[in-house]
């Protein structure tokens, strides 16, 4: 475990929260989440059965926005599933490119310490958790903590707590288990019946027992949260909670916005000279391991090692950077010596102990092709913030209209601390000036209190904006009028209560 740990928080966008996750002052994890981001992992829907298809041992269920959700039949044993039946599911997995949400009728509740199973009878401990004693003691907790309908699976941050503290976790999820219940029995299907934390919530609940040193937030409202929320969970040795108060926006003051631009590319270089080249398709993902402008100290078998070695720890790492899942094929430079094989595989496991997704390390080909499975947490960082480019027919990407919106958006909020301008006309690439006008733009008038135009610009460069003018309304308003009598491509987009 790293010896500084951060959770950087830019909560102060109402259309996106943002979460890092800093080890040594590097970019480990990030987390994001889009107010238009529909049926998150963990929410419970009460649920009517669409249709069943038993060739592909399935059904589809409404949840509620006219996107079918997807159920495996598997999971739903000792139920009869029929066409218009109601019933209580979870979503495991978030909807992604074309594919809606997969969810279950199998539901968890988690808390801090373990997570409850309504219905079920069992009881379980982290595999996480190495210590047979440990492991021994915590389950004979969960056994006695067991309801005759509900069951328990202990987490890794249980390590070392005490029957007390895990008897008050049941207790609170129970009381919530059963609220969600009772709404159940009283509202018509498709419907919410318990939306999870937020996204700071989240990761707090599940990241913060890993020796978190500092938790810096943007907001005062989210600030608050956090201190509550750390309140509740510690009594001595609580991490440092800060309210970050710079003209800069969080991300960038603390280096986050730069790595997550690094996250996005094909190329990473590791500090030696070598390098990474990451290629996604559809079906899995390449990594090839390249000697680059490395050339060691010693001979040609010590520099392949030293290299390979060094991108298994990076590997690692950009994984879990880029939230990447499946499966993956590593290319590392050939060994001749066995002995050196088996050093690699052996870095391999220990680097992807720590990960939270459980990852599994295959052998070695004599070519040193290694594969590995890594379970699919959420949707990659690519596919979150990014698509298919519109001008060589999704042969390439782009950042997303809404990526770029939000780096529109944080770049005016610190124009606004900087000045009291009256209006500000930006200038982008007339695609996203529209969807900013269609989206946004009355939005963001409110909030920052200004008028704001954008102006479509043809010749811009897809992700390309610039603030052209900032003054009275009236001087923004004669600037934008100037532009479209000049050039009829030019199209000015204002928000509808101007």
């Amino acid at each position: 475990m790293s010896s500084d740990r951060k959770i950087i928080a830019d909560t102060l966008e109402s259309e996106e929260t943002r979460v890092a996750i800093l080890e040594d002052g590097r970019l480990s994890e990030i987390f994001i989440e889009r107010m238009w981001d529909h049926q998150k992992a963990g929410e419970i829907y009460k649920a009517r059965v669409e249709s069943v298809l038993p060739g592909i041992n399935a059904a589809f269920v409404s949840i509620g926005d006219g996107r079918n959700a997807f159920l495996y039949l598997n999971d739903a044993q000792g139920m009869k599933i029929v066409p218009n039946q109601e019933l209580v599911v979870q979503v495991t997995k978030t909807a992604r490119k074309n594919k809606g949400a997969r969810v279950t009728p199998r539901l968890s509740l988690p808390g801090r310490y373990l997570v409850l199973v309504p219905g079920g009878g069992e009881t379980g401990v982290s595999r996480r958790i190495a210590s047979e004693d440990e492991r021994k003691r915590l389950r004979h907790f969960a056994k006695a903590l067991r309801g005759d309908d509900f069951g328990v699976i202990i987490r890794t941050a249980a390590e070392g707590v005490d029957e007390e503290t895990l008897a008050k976790d049941v207790e609170s999820l129970l009381a919530l288990w059963r609220e969600i219940e009772h709404n159940a029995s009283r509202q018509s299907a498709p419907c919410l019946l318990y939306k999870d934390m937020g996204l700071l919530g989240r990761v707090l609940r599940d990241e913060v027992h890993g020796g978190v040193d500092e938790i810096i937030v943007d907001g005062e409202e989210e600030f608050g949260h956090v201190n509550d929320f750390i309140s509740r969970l510690y009594g001595t040795d609580k991490p440092h909670v800060v309210l970050y108060g710079g003209v800069v926006p969080i991300f960038e003051y603390y280096g986050v916005e730069r790595e997550i631009e690094g996250a996005l590319d094909r190329k990473v270089w590791l500090r030696s000279g070598a390098y990474l080249v990451i290629e996604h398709t559809e079906a899995l993902t390449v990594i090839d391991v390249n000697t680059g402008k490395f050339v060691g100290d010693l001979d040609m078998r010590h520099t392949t090692l030293a290299t390979n070695l060094e991108a298994a720890d990076e590997i690692a790492r950009q994984l879990r950077l880029r939230s990447i899942g499946g499966i993956v094929v590593i290319d590392f430079i050939d060994m001749e010596f066995e002995e050196d094989r088996s050093c690699l595989l052996n870095r391999l496991e220990e680097v992807f102990h720590s990960d939270r997704s459980r990852a599994r390390v295959f052998s070695m080909t004599q070519l040193g092709l290694v594969e590995i499975t890594r379970k699919r947490g959420r949707p990659d960082l690519r596919s979150v913030l990014t698509r298919g480019c519109p001008f060589c027919s999704d042969t390439g990407w782009v950042l997303r209209e809404d990526t770029v919106a939000m780096s529109i958006k944080r770049f005016l909020r610190k124009i606004a601390h900087a000045n009291r301008a009256e209006a500000l006309l930006i200038q982008a690439s007339a695609p996203i000036a529209q969807y900013v006008g269609d989206t946004y733009l009355q939005l963001w008038e409110e909030e920052l209190e200004r008028r704001i135009l954008i102006v479509g610009m043809p010749e811009f460069a897809w992700s390309k904006y610039r603030v052209e003018l900032q003054g009275t309304c009236e001087a923004v308003e004669r600037r934008a009028k100037q532009m479209e009598r000049r050039e009829s491509s030019v199209v000015v987009h204002r928000s509808s209560a101007s």
